[in-house]
């Protein structure tokens, strides 16, 4: 655990900018990292120098040269990140931006006829891409329904909508509403049983900040993440394309290279920054493992990771100290359950008697940002079928501690017992 090990959450802390203080506010805990996590230094570092740097790549000079270095560096560790057995990294507008392309290529690059499958558990990343791509390519899309008391999906639903003809499949890793994971090994699983060639895409921007991606044992296609939402920053987002998908026909520049997913010239900067997750991440998992092989060091990292954030949602939900968690306290409803098990740093809830822009003010004057997040073209498959208008997301991180957590629910047991006052 990384609040066990003596000094090394002061270390883990001390690699990030603005843990304890935002720029603008003053002291604050951060609990939006589903929003966007927080930098590492050495990422901030990294993306200043590279700014400054005016040579560009593939020309005959040593500075063309050291970009191009990073790039193949950069791409050698987001390989390594995904655990990918071939195919191609890449980087692209936004994690948004990627999965749109992934998604495109796939549906123009299937056989024609069948379905398009996903859930309604999806962010509109992928939602909406695979609606515009379905309408395109003359097929239906079909979306699964998830389980609104668990706010997850399971194999059982996606393999009851599943037939031989579906052509592209889409799977969220990990709610950014709810919280909750979901099985993609098994569902992937289940789609290759049913319609072994499928494309199938996955949505891991939640997912990456809290634990280790491995796409080998998935057998997806394609999967997308977000770098600002694990600890690096805005302007890019990463994908990984298995060597079937990468084949497909795609947008590039006519006779060149038929693997590239890329267009124009990419931001080394952006690789660089990448490259500083990745160490940052071996780093972490060196305190928890004596292996010298890289990859094992990010798995170690992945799951103390994700010890140590269930130590926090645990509290979170069921209490700590003589503190009550919020699946005791009156009029706190939680969205998609009170379970720990399967939650990837996100708890959403509302509270009776107290609107929910009340309550994420409320937070911030005790110093704890959150978040609102509203029954719009974002969150209305999570929030409309529950038919609530919004709903506040806390969102946690392995650099939060016990300590927070326990001021959060300090502050949240203030704005109970405000919210039974006023009725």
């Amino acid at each position: 655990m990384i609040a066990d090990t003596p000094g090394l959450m002061e270390a883990v802390r001390n690699r990030f900018a603005h843990v304890e203080t935002c720029p603008f506010e003053g002291p604050r805990i951060f609990f939006e990292n589903a929003g966007g996590a927080l930098r590492l230094k050495s990422v901030i570092d990294t993306s200043a120098t590279f700014a400054g740097y005016p040579d560009n790549q593939g020309r005959a000079n040593p500075a063309s040269q050291a970009l191009m270095d990073t790039i193949a560096r950069g791409k050698a560790d987001m390989a390594l990140f995904f655990n990918a057995p071939g195919g191609q990294c890449f980087v692209g507008e936004s994690g948004t931006e990627i999965l749109f392309r992934m998604i495109r290529t796939a549906a123009l690059g299937a056989a024609d006829g069948g379905q398009m499958l996903g859930s309604t558990l999806e962010h509109p990343a992928s939602a909406s891409a695979m609606a515009r791509w379905a309408e395109v390519t003359g097929r239906p899309h079909r979306r699964v329904v998830h389980d609104d008391a668990t706010g997850t999906v399971d194999v059982a639903a996606y393999r009851a909508a599943l037939t031989p003809d579906t052509r592209v499949a889409t799977i969220v890793h990990t709610s950014p509403v709810t919280g909750m994971a979901v099985d993609v090994e098994a569902i992937a699983a289940a789609i290759r049983q049913v319609a072994p060639e499928c494309f199938i895409i996955v949505d891991g921007i939640q997912h990456a900040s809290h634990g280790a991606v491995d796409v080998a044992a998935i057998g997806a296609d394609g999967y997308a993440l977000s770098p600002y939402k694990m600890f690096s920053r805005h302007g890019y987002g990463v994908g990984w394309a298995s060597d079937r998908l990468t084949a497909c026909p795609k947008e590039q520049i006519a006779n060149g290279p038929a693997a590239n997913w890329e267009m124009g010239t990419r931001d080394a900067g952006a690789y660089a920054t990448f490259s500083d997750v990745v160490d940052y991440l071996d780093w972490l998992g060196a305190q928890f493992t004596e292996s010298t092989d890289r990859r094992a060091r990010l798995e170690a990292a992945g799951r103390a990771i994700r010890a140590h954030e269930e130590r926090l949602i645990r509290a979170m939900l069921h209490g700590l100290d003589n503190l009550p968690g919020l699946a005791q306290m009156d009029g706190v409803q939680l969205i998609g359950g009170d379970a720990v098990e399967g939650r990837e740093g996100v708890v959403s809830l509302r509270l009776a008697g107290m609107p929910s822009a009340d309550l994420v003010e409320h937070l911030r004057e005790q110093g704890i940002r959150v978040h609102i997040r509203k029954n719009d073209h974002y969150c209305s498959n999570i929030l409309g079928p529950l038919g609530l208008e919004d709903c506040i997301r806390v969102s946690v991180c392995h650099y939060n501690t016990e300590d927070e957590v326990r001021r959060f629910l300090s502050a949240m047991q203030q704005a109970v017992e405000r919210a039974a006052a006023a009725e």
